[in-house]
């Protein structure tokens, strides 16, 4: 098993490598990554030299972004999932801008948490145009509420890699459960599945031996495709769909 998990984190570290790409624009390192925006365009970020180490930047580009299509985060609740979201990161927020200050023996980690962070802002509020009423982070925590289920938010555990991972929420364990981390996905695609899956599989091993792990996505705005479904299954995440959710309720509330 431990062969197979190995495997498995040495081929996403080789995809990863192989899929980036560097470009110097005036003092700085543009760094095209493999993952994919909600536009379906690869994330980019930049980084230049600063006080003996680097400074990493989106550039304002994930929040810029957000603001133009009609997903303001000026309300006090916004700002706060917002800034809870960017700490469990470590990533701040300087005008717009979601940056981190790196030195050289941690450069690949700060640069991993701001990718994970540029993706989870992204995930979180890029449904929250003025029509839709409240964030799917939200309606899963109003319904994890509703039912009585003890939980702790955005909890950060450090992998097998030494990367940091970012989970929505953790339930701990109890006499009939073990302990259960839950992570939202509100935009279904291949690279959101694979950032779970890539985040349990790092996790997984420095848990107890029978922790579970729960993707719940949104399915009422979209048709999920089976292949991401299988993806998770394929990396022991369980799949929950959001019209299905009370399927899992027991499991859950216990």
């Amino acid at each position: 098993m431990i062969q197979d998990i190995q495997k498995l984190l040495d081929d996403y570290m080789a995809w990863l490598k192989d899929k980036t790409q560097l470009r110097q624009v005036d003092q700085w390192v543009e760094i095209t990554t493999p993952y994919l925006d909600r536009h379906n365009d690869y994330i980019q970020i930049y980084a230049r030299k600063s006080n003996g180490g680097y400074t990493l930047t989106d550039d304002g580009y994930t929040i810029g972004d957000l603001e133009q299509t009609g997903c303001k985060l000026n309300s006090p609740k916004r700002q706060e999932l917002l800034k809870m979201t960017l700490n469990g990161f470590g990533v701040q927020l300087a005008d717009q801008r979601l940056e981190v200050h790196t030195s050289p023996d941690n450069f690949a980690l700060r640069k991993h948490n701001l990718v994970q962070a540029i993706l989870a802002v992204n995930d979180m509020f890029y449904l929250a145009v003025p029509m839709v009423a409240s964030l799917f982070y939200e309606d899963v925590v109003a319904w994890l509420d509703l039912h009585d289920v003890r939980y702790t938010p955005k909890v950060k555990f450090t992998g097998k890699t030494g990367y940091d991972h970012l989970f929505d929420f953790v339930i701990p364990k109890s006499r009939k459960q073990p302990e259960r981390i839950l992570q939202t996905i509100n935009r279904p695609n291949r690279d959101t599945a694979q950032a779970v899956a890539f985040s349990w599989i790092d996790t997984k091993e420095v848990r107890s031996p029978d922790s579970r792990a729960y993707a719940i996505f949104n399915d009422s705005e979209q048709e999920v495709s089976t292949a991401v479904t299988d993806a998770l299954r394929n990396y022991d995440v369980r799949p929950i769909a959001w019209s299905r959710r009370d399927e899992v309720l027991e499991e859950l509330a216990v």
